[in-house]
């Protein structure tokens, strides 16, 4: 389940496996139902929005949708037959109003705090690591695969992979590689670390906060938390060798470092890696890793914007039908076979890549963030 919750005096925001994500609180409320896909609830100190799509494993979409997962990510197959039915205003639709909502989630002025038991995937990130506290698990699964399907880590990724430690982002902005909860603690995506078995208990003691004072909810949360570091086996015990693969300024020098590396040592981290990189789209390769390099300079709202700009180019197919082609392969087909298009990274041009970050044209409205109202921070 996600939950959000909030107060009448003051506010707290909790999400948990895939379903809560709090709204503005008015007077105490009973249980409600909203499209099914969210669940209302609330009392005379808070209100609660449960995320209520567990087929679809909490996949985000314009209602915001309990079972395995947090959430995992945006929709992407009704995306897919928005455009093969041509109606691209209906995906323009789903990312003004998702990215919108990270906006707000990432403004937001009182302290929320996102429990993420379960998959938390690209949206399912997007809407809950903005925030101030993010509480993993030992069943967190965290992600950004978005380049396996031809695309680009959206939802704010490029804002906050970009400021993890080293090139950690590069490095799960191109693979799509998981972490775990443990792990999330420890490069910063997650603030805190609990077992499962005590998520009961730490959401019972979070309602029970009157007071939006982030220390108070700090120290609850730490509480109820576990210490814990990462395994042998970690990819964060191999920090030295990925930043110096994946500080390289190319996806070609990247590819290089890695086979260098890969037969000098026959570490199975640098095969593994090298054979993530090449199941991704190469156009998605290219594009994703300069999105991260200029999200290290950019303000969150910065960052939503560059990001809505380039997904109005991988949904127009005008320069190249791979995110079509990778939902197809890995989600609506499921032959795991796409046909990238360009094939290789040789043949993705720069003019290519430079078309992403241009500005949109004036007959395509850009996305409009309340800014002046919320500023962004850095």
């Amino acid at each position: 389940m996600t939950t959000m919750m909030q107060w009448c005096r003051r506010s707290l925001l909790m999400q948990r496996n895939s379903r809560r994500l709090t709204t503005t609180l008015s007077n105490s409320v009973d249980h409600h139902l909203l499209q099914d896909n969210v669940l209302v609830e609330g009392n005379g100190y808070s209100r609660l929005a449960l995320l209520n799509r567990p087929s679809s494993l909490n996949a985000i979409n314009t209602n915001m949708g309990t079972g395995r997962a947090f959430a995992a990510g945006g929709d992407i197959v009704s995306l897919y037959r928005f455009i093969k039915q041509g109606n691209l205003e209906a995906c323009k639709q789903f990312f003004r109003t998702a990215y919108s909502f990270i906006y707000l989630i990432g403004t937001y002025l009182k302290p929320h705090v996102a429990l993420l038991n379960g998959i938390t995937m690209g949206g399912g990130a997007g809407i809950s690591i903005p925030g101030t506290f993010r509480l993993a698990t030992d069943k967190t699964v965290f992600a950004t695969p978005e380049v396996l399907i031809g695309f680009h880590p959206d939802a704010a990724a490029s804002f906050y992979l970009s400021r993890l430690p080293g090139h950690i982002g590069e490095y799960l902005a191109l693979t799509g590689e998981k972490l775990n909860g443990v792990e999330m603690v420890a490069c910063g995506l997650a603030t805190h670390y609990s077992l499962l078995a005590r998520l009961p208990l730490i959401e019972e003691q979070l309602g029970k906060l009157v007071t939006d004072d982030p220390s108070v909810i700090e120290t609850t949360l730490e509480q109820y938390g576990d210490l814990v570091h990462p395994g042998s086996s970690s990819v964060l015990q191999r920090l030295e060798i990925l930043d110096k693969c994946f500080g390289h300024d190319t996806v070609e020098e990247i590819v290089d470092a890695l086979e260098v590396a890969a037969g000098q040592t026959k570490d199975a981290w640098c095969i593994s890696t090298l054979n993530r990189l090449k199941e991704a789209s190469p156009l998605s390769l290219k594009v994703s890793l300069r999105s991260i390099r200029e999200g290290r300079f950019q303000t969150l709202d910065q960052c939503l914007l560059r990001e809505y700009r380039m997904t109005l180019q991988a949904i127009s197919k005008q320069i190249s039908g791979d995110f079509c082609e990778g939902v197809r392969a890995r989600v609506v087909d499921k032959d795991m076979a796409p046909k990238w298009d360009p094939p290789t990274l040789e043949k993705v041009s720069q003019d290519m890549v430079d078309q992403y970050f241009l500005p949109l044209t004036e007959f395509e409205p850009d996305l409009e963030l309340p800014t002046k109202s919320r500023e962004a921070f850095l």
